[in-house]
């Protein structure tokens, strides 16, 4: 399994949280991030996005056709992250547009086995893999992008 942990790109600040939106340079962020992903996302991925506006922004640089969960948004916990992405089982690669520290928890949990917060660039990805050697599984990172390099 293929996981892409997407964090959404630079929003404006205020209140309420889930209604903040994307700054210019935000909307340019998503966009380099999104030409990166469309050359090398997988077609039949399935995207996951949190309901807050800056994330649906964020996704919306690559594509409409997601689903909002609400499991990823602002202040959810990685584990209900890990659920939600039905981790290790799906058969697709799964794309999350979400929020640290939800995201660098997640990561952390499923590369180290261990509660550590990694963090993570607004509008950056990682990319991880589940894949198996021998009798037991491992967590590998197949790319790590920020949106400067993108």
């Amino acid at each position: 399994m293929d996981l892409i942990l997407w964090r959404h790109a630079e929003a404006e600040e205020g209140v309420p949280d889930l209604a903040r939106r994307l700054t210019a340079k935000g909307h340019k962020q998503a966009a380099r991030v999104a030409g990166w992903l469309a050359q090398h996302l997988p077609k039949d991925a399935r995207v996951l996005v949190s309901p807050a506006v800056r994330a649906q922004e964020t996704a919306v640089a690559l594509t409409t056709a997601f689903e909002t969960v609400q499991a990823i948004a602002p202040g959810a916990h990685a584990l209900a992250l890990i659920d939600a992405v039905e981790w290790p089982r799906a058969k697709h690669t799964v794309l999350v547009v979400g929020h640290q520290p939800t995201l660098g928890e997640a990561a952390g949990m499923l590369v180290t086995g261990t509660h550590q917060e990694w963090p993570l660039k607004k509008g950056a990805i990682l990319w991880l893999t589940y894949r198996t050697r021998g009798h037991a599984g491992e967590v590998v990172i197949r790319a790590a992008l920020s949106p400067e390099l993108a």
